[in-house]
């Protein structure tokens, strides 16, 4: 290997992954949430915002709905 390599010469690329990226939203998430994914997250040692994420993901791939139930 050399001690330093000249990367002026190197011609730019596009990142490939690009498409893949996550967008960026703001969320307002109760406290008692945020707490139930930081302890998951001590546990696993995952990321707790990629755990959110995950959780997500299995409700949109399993197309899971939410069973609302208004009271009086």
């Amino acid at each position: 290997m050399k001690a330093e390599y000249d990367l002026s010469k190197m011609k730019r690329r596009r990142n490939p992954y690009a498409s893949r990226l996550k967008r960026q939203v703001t969320i307002r998430l109760d406290d008692n949430v945020i707490d139930y994914f930081k302890s998951m997250s001590a546990e696993t040692g995952i990321p707790y915002q990629r755990l959110i994420n995950m959780y997500l993901q299995d409700c949109a791939q399993k197309q899971k709905r939410l069973k609302l139930q208004w009271t009086r």
